[in-house]
């Protein structure tokens, strides 16, 4: 007898209904699984004949295939396990398989339970996009698949839940629909002492969605604020959230019971992460570091640090705010649209600027780090901050810094300014302005156009850099409620390309 049920599989973060059909075909007793699958579903015939018989049904010695259809792409994951062993017990007639249309996925442990699955909200969504309005999904996972609007959810813990579920014997999960995650700051601006450059700086970037360099001696602080910047930042649209969540889920970054992320992710990879970690890959596509930030921050500690080649490979999403994943087994196309922000020594010894401190490195050793900081990368980063070390009398103050919520404030207004502006349009951020709108939006008068010539050709800027200081001052001039960009917008922009120039002097 041959019966069938509804599964999904996930390429990159998007889903692809697969139908597991199983039969039972006449030979010596076997458990064959066809359709390209991986190893993980391979294994999966000793798993599902343990969680079946440990839920009180048999397994009977007969010879089982499984089909994953359609067969033209490999499956990965162990999402398959319930929707097989439900399609076997239908086979063997051990329950009625007329109602056993509803999607389902879940991996089972040898007992019956059915433990959590990558990319249960991409599954939905792929789902309810297949006209599909109801899914049986592990019980961990039901608020991140609940996030989604228009199909039901019911969360199973065994395989008799599932069961029972298909028999139209349990109500969907339902808890006054909020799946969101709650969100909570450690650190707080107001806590920082002295740094105002560099407070500001952080300002502007959180505002505009701009990358940031913060280079300075040792002790300075440049990791302190970074760990803050997120503090500064509005919590992302839904719209946002789903696919932050999905790329989260996917990549088995997302804590069981947890519903959508409404704040910007903060990633932080250690600088001996490989090429791979940072932008995804392996022997089957999945995703990077550069992805898991989508919709938020990448912080890069020790950015001299970390291999040239590592650093290289952050050119295509930082310049396309995708990255593209190729390898033999097929290709993924993943979001990457992150805000960088990279904290480096000057020098090796850290004290290349320091007034009081003399530096220890020879000339050699200073050019050969500067070369570690500078090159394509450095030329799409919009904001480059000195983090001197704070005076005594400073870290002494008694006085609270200003807290990040009225300086969050700000930067949603400023937002909100660029939310109306680009109405309509796919850009969202004024970093991400294109030419076209860079000439509409970024226009300034003419004693500003004799000003910015003249420092184009003092710094010896790159085309890249002149719109990315462009774009600065426009968020500058917003986060002044200011129509136009006027000469003290500017003169601030370009106050932010000064790495070159210090290492001039």
């Amino acid at each position: 007898m041959l019966s069938s049920a509804v599964s999904v599989a996930v390429q990159g973060i998007d889903a692809v209904i697969v139908e597991v059909e199983v039969d039972i075909v006449k030979g010596l007793p076997g458990f064959t699984i066809v359709g390209l699958p991986d190893s993980t579903i391979k294994e999966a015939r000793e798993r599902i004949r343990s969680a079946v018989e440990n839920s009180g049904f048999e397994f009977p010695p007969k010879n089982f295939v499984v089909n994953l259809a359609p067969a033209g792409f490999r499956k990965q994951g162990a999402n398959f396990d319930l929707p097989i062993a439900m399609a076997i017990l239908a086979t063997t007639g051990q329950i009625d398989c007329e109602h056993y249309s509803i999607p389902m996925v879940g991996e089972l442990s040898l007992d019956g339970r059915i433990k959590p699955v990558r990319g249960a909200i991409a599954m939905a969504i792929g789902l309810y996009r297949a006209g599909y309005r109801r899914v049986i999904v592990p019980f961990d996972n039901r608020c991140e698949a609940a996030a989604i609007e228009g199909i039901e959810v019911y969360p199973a813990r065994t395989i008799k839940e599932a069961i029972e579920t298909c028999a139209d014997g349990r109500a969907p999960f339902t808890d006054g629909g909020d799946h969101t995650t709650p969100r909570r700051h450690r650190y707080d601006f107001g806590d920082v002492r002295g740094q105002e450059t560099a407070k500001r700086a952080l300002e502007i970037a959180a505002a505009g969605h701009h990358n940031v360099l913060l280079y300075g001696p040792p002790g300075a602080g440049k990791t302190m604020l970074a760990k803050r910047l997120p503090s500064l930042l509005p919590e992302i649209t839904r719209e946002q959230a789903i696919v932050t969540t999905m790329i989260h889920s996917v990549g088995g970054a997302l804590s069981p019971g947890t519903g959508l992320i409404l704040s910007p992710p903060f990633r932080s990879p250690h600088h001996t992460a490989s090429d791979v970690a940072l932008v995804g890959g392996g022997r089957l596509p999945s995703v990077g570091e550069v992805s898991l930030a989508h919709n938020g921050v990448l912080f890069l500690d020790e950015f001299a640090e970390f291999p040239g080649h590592v650093l290289q490979a952050l050119r295509q999403p930082l310049e396309d705010c995708e990255i593209t994943v190729s390898r033999a087994s097929g290709s993924a196309t993943y979001p990457a649209d992150f805000m960088l922000v990279a904290a480096s020594n000057p020098c090796q010894c850290g004290y290349l600027f320091d007034p009081e401190i003399p530096c220890k490195c020879s000339p050699p050793k200073v050019e050969g780090y500067f070369r570690k900081i500078a090159g394509p990368i450095l030329d799409r980063i919009d904001i480059e901050v000195l983090v001197p070390r704070v005076p005594c009398r400073d870290l002494l103050d008694d006085g609270r810094g200003e807290p990040s919520d009225a300086i969050r404030e700000r930067v949603g207004r400023a937002r909100e300014i660029q939310r109306g502006r680009f109405a309509g349009g796919r850009t969202i951020y004024n970093s991400r302005m294109t030419n076209d709108e860079i000439k509409e939006h970024c226009t300034i008068d003419i004693e500003s156009q004799r000003i910015f010539e003249s420092a184009v050709k003092t710094m010896n800027l790159s085309a890249r850099s002149f719109f990315r200081v462009l774009k600065v001052a426009r968020t500058i001039a917003d986060l002044c409620a200011s129509p136009s960009i006027t000469k003290s917008h500017l003169l601030e922009a370009l106050s932010y390309k000064n790495l070159q120039r210090h290492y001039d002097v």
